[in-house]
């Protein structure tokens, strides 16, 4: 069988991306029985060292009504930009392994894109939160991060949003060098929804409450 090209794994690693980390694919968490070693299992596909681009989520206008009805404004934090209801983190790193639905090794796609040094921040009054130093793990589904309240740090790798992807938009296309994953559902976690409900005196926000969709854009 010929060799693929680079540009024909790649894309079918970020395939994988899409179907595993956002939920079109029922493959098993970490903690599973049938999950296997990768030590003897050949990678399909593997991104060492990710150089970029960026996470975008366009903010849900149900959110943005919900924060205003409660007085809270959002803002970015560090290399974070806001325009118009679209909020960019910039991908700084990670890597990301593909070992295919048809390996013995579970979850099939592992790895991180990492976010380090922007987030999203959230004020109301002289109390501001900080969501900080996104992390994706493809393996569940889970969006995790720093949380600082005014200026004390509340919670460390904690649990922030559920990616939801069953309206992903699929294949993911190209811009310029960059594969661009578009559509995923962003959901506020529990977790997170009580700490933001008891920092800011609230009992209004809850688990799975839609904050956006989602486009990551990625180069390696």
């Amino acid at each position: 069988m010929p060799r693929k090209s680079p540009f024909t794994r790649f894309g079918l690693m970020l395939m994988a991306i899409a179907v595993l980390a956002f939920g079109l694919a029922a493959c098993g968490g970490d903690d599973s029985e049938d999950s296997s070693s990768s030590a003897d299992v050949e990678p399909a596909a593997q991104i060492d060292n990710l150089t970029g681009d960026s996470t975008t989520v366009a903010l849900n206008a149900d959110f943005l009504a919900a924060l205003e009805s409660l007085k809270v404004a959002p803002g970015v934090v560090g290399g974070a930009t806001l325009e118009g209801t679209d909020i960019s983190f910039p991908i700084t790193g990670g890597s990301v392994t593909y070992y295919g639905p048809t390996s013995s090794v579970r979850p099939y796609v592992q790895g991180i894109l990492i976010h380090d040094g922007s987030g999203l921040s959230l004020t109301a009054g002289d109390t501001v939160v900080e969501l900080t130093d996104f992390v994706i793990d493809p393996g569940t589904s889970k969006l995790m991060g720093t949380v600082t309240a005014n200026g004390k740090e509340a919670a460390t790798d904690a649990v922030l949003f559920d990616l939801d992807g069953s309206t992903l938009k699929n294949p993911p296309t190209m811009d310029g060098d960059a594969t661009v994953l578009a559509g995923t559902t962003v959901l506020l976690n529990q977790g997170a929804a009580d700490l933001l409900n008891e920092t800011f005196g609230i009992k209004d926000l809850a688990g799975g409450l839609p904050i956006g969709t989602s486009t990551i854009a990625v180069t390696g």
